[in-house]
């Protein structure tokens, strides 16, 4: 079994990069691989809602300037997903939103192959806003049908300078909890599949209020 996890930020080994490497710590203790990608450095394109994702279904974004393509590839292999941002004005670094936004969509409209993976957001912060860009990165796991792996506390750790969230001790714990919950899903997963029969995903039921 494989995690990939996503470092949004723009600093390579930062504070994201730390809270993902303990969630990571206890995931290898398991026995499963984990691997970090850095994305939020990179010059990433955001949406430009042109649909041709969905017209085509050929599991590629539209624009081709930058690595997103490869990396949708990456995270369809993987058997779970970890999304980490620094908090930026409250909310969701931009790179790392550019890259949430076109990754997600062109999974769900190609057979949403995120559906039934394990997948976790984490949070790394100075002071404020960890809980609404917390809760806004777990819609995106949400509206996937992911698994979503839980701590004993909202998944996120408080550190302004590099290397600062190791003093954060709740956090800490909550990253190492998530990452023993996390491994124990996959686990689950793994050992069920052929006893437990999946859910049969449903068409969507799309609904606008102004007709």
């Amino acid at each position: 079994m494989r995690v990939i996890a996503i470092n949004g930020s723009p600093k390579k080994e930062g504070n994201t990069f730390q809270a993902l490497s303990m969630v990571g710590k206890e995931l290898v203790a398991n026995g499963i691989d984990f691997e970090i990608l850095h994305v939020g450095h990179k010059p990433i394109h955001g949406c430009i809602a042109c649909g041709k994702c969905a017209d085509n279904k050929d599991e590629e974004c539209s624009i081709k300037t930058d690595d997103v393509n490869k990396w949708i590839q990456q995270l369809k292999l993987a058997d779970g997903i970890i999304i980490g941002s620094p908090v930026y004005y409250s909310g969701i670094a931009g790179s790392m939103k550019c890259f949430l936004d076109r990754v997600f969509y062109v999974a769900g409209v190609n057979g949403s192959f995120f559906r039934h993976k394990v997948g976790a957001a984490v949070v790394a912060l100075r002071r404020t806003g960890g809980s609404a860009t917390f809760d806004s990165m777990n819609h995106y796991l949400n509206i996937s049908e992911m698994i979503i792996a839980t701590a004993n506390y909202w998944n996120v750790i408080h550190g302004k300078n590099e290397g600062e969230v190791t003093r954060d001790l709740e956090g800490k714990q909550i990253m190492h909890v998530l990452g023993k919950n996390m491994a124990w899903l996959l686990k689950m997963k793994e050992a069920t599949k052929g006893v437990v029969e999946e859910p049969v995903a449903e068409q969507k039921e799309a609904m606008n209020f102004i007709r």
